[in-house]
């Protein structure tokens, strides 16, 4: 589906052709829960492609009665930035074809990265990292993995702070250039913990000196007054912005990623 690949240059961000640029509907991607519609948006000599979800098309959530998945989407984006993993694509809320919506920059995955497995070993091998069993078909099991990359580990932490119900395989986007992106975050940002993931392979285990010092830096951001605080505030519930600074002050005395509450099943459905 992909089409126009002129990702901007010069004097024109990523962020300024998505929130100025024009959008053209050039598809849809019809296996998504909600309203997915691929374009292309171009501004003052630059085009790429994009993904626009318009809050017309969403499905409402019993226990997302605040806000919309777009809301959360751009939300995800700022925090990732504040974290400076740049994990996220660049996001931005703005009017569209079909109303106001989240647009996201397009990121086309490389097919040849492997970052989950199923094997039939009772534990992963070097690099990887255990996650769970899975049913896989006629009474067999296998073991879930995924790898044991940094990038992953940044994510897993990201997912953390903003208490992500929803990191299915799917989600997770390798560029062919090493960079990692995750998509998808409407569910999140709950007060109650509703983190389902299928990055649990560090569950219980220190936290690496790396995402202390950006936790640090997020809480200085998170600051009142402060400005990702006031963007947030555009885009969450005072409650909600409440429950992200207490998620990282969690993480920061802990110092350890956080472990299934056994409340409920920690894995998404469908893992992928």
């Amino acid at each position: 589906m992909p089409a126009p690949e002129r990702i901007p240059t010069g004097s024109v961000t990523s962020l300024d052709l998505l929130a100025n640029g024009e959008l053209a509907v050039r598809g849809q991607v019809r296996e998504a829960s909600n309203a997915v519609l691929f374009c292309s948006v171009s501004y003052e000599g630059a085009e790429a492609s994009c993904v626009y979800k318009p809050v017309s098309g969403e499905r409402p959530l019993w226990d997302f009665p605040d806000g919309t998945l777009a809301q959360r989407e751009v939300a995800a984006y700022e925090v990732s930035e504040a974290l400076g993993w740049h994990l996220v694509p660049p996001t931005v809320l703005r009017d569209g074809p079909y109303g106001r919506g989240m647009v996201q920059l397009w990121i086309e995955a490389d097919p040849a990265a492997s970052l989950l497995a199923l094997v039939d070993e009772e534990k992963p091998a070097d690099g990887w990292k255990a996650v769970g069993l899975a049913q896989v078909g006629e009474g067999r099991t296998a073991l879930l993995v995924h790898a044991d990359d940094t990038r992953l580990r940044r994510l897993a932490v990201l997912d953390a702070v903003i208490n992500n119900g929803d990191r299915k395989g799917g989600h997770l986007l390798p560029a062919p250039d090493g960079t990692l992106y995750a998509i998808d975050h409407g569910v999140t940002f709950n007060v109650d913990d509703k983190l389902r993931t299928l990055l649990w392979g560090w569950a219980g285990e220190p936290l690496p000196a790396e995402a202390l010092e950006a936790l640090e830096s997020l809480s200085g951001a998170l600051a009142d007054g402060a400005a990702l605080v006031t963007r947030l505030g555009e885009l969450l519930t005072p409650a909600e912005v409440d429950a992200v600074r207490a998620r990282v002050a969690a993480l920061r005395a802990s110092g350890t990623h956080p472990s299934p509450s056994g409340q409920w099943p920690a894995i998404p459905w469908p893992p992928v």
